[in-house]
């Protein structure tokens, strides 16, 4: 089991839990829709955001499959909250996780989405002692693509036109990492 009795800490980020206070930064990134547009949601209110917020805020441990540790990402030097990052445990059996990151605009580019997903990978692989970690994006989300490559994962497939999102069909790529492969150098 995996629970979050205190922030890790990276270079320049500090992943933490979740907390009420963070609802006016997590509603300045989820109103967006530039950070929608590869995503399954659509631009959130105030009030769907505050909803969403206090869910967050119980996601702070992992026990068995099907739970996810979801985290703020912070600036370690201001605090200031620039996104958030997950590790879902999607399977005991198959000993298999999933990671996602979401980033203000005004925040990517930097290095942040992989400084912040090196962390729980190392946790899925170290902590769990999973096997394999994949990462699943829209094919049209280049950057994203970059964000995984960067932390040692492979492209493993490219499903074409596999699902019906916001009105359109979309490609879906799947990115993979097995504990083999994984140096949280990566």
């Amino acid at each position: 089991m995996i629970s979050l009795g205190h922030p890790i800490t990276t270079e320049r980020l500090v992943l933490r839990p979740f907390v009420e206070d963070d609802l006016d930064a997590l509603y300045d990134i989820q109103r967006r829709e530039d950070v929608n547009r590869y995503l399954y949601s659509a631009p959130r209110t105030r009030d769907e955001v505050r909803a969403k917020l206090l869910e967050r805020i119980t996601f702070t441990k992992l026990e068995d499959e099907g739970d996810t540790l979801l985290l703020a990402v912070a600036l370690r030097d201001t605090g200031a909250l620039i996104g958030d990052v997950n590790l879902h445990w999607t399977s005991r059996t198959h000993r298999q996780g999933e990671i996602g990151y979401v980033l203000h605009p005004d925040h990517r580019g930097r290095g942040y989405a992989a400084e912040a997903t090196r962390p729980l990978l190392q946790l899925g692989f170290e902590k769990l002692d999973l096997h394999r970690i994949v990462g699943r994006l829209d094919g049209r989300n280049a950057a994203s693509a970059r964000v995984l490559e960067k932390l040692g994962m492979r492209r493993e497939a490219h499903l074409v036109e596999n699902e019906f999102v916001k009105g359109e069909w979309t490609d879906e790529v799947i990115y993979a990492i097995l504990a083999r492969d994984w140096h949280p150098t990566n």
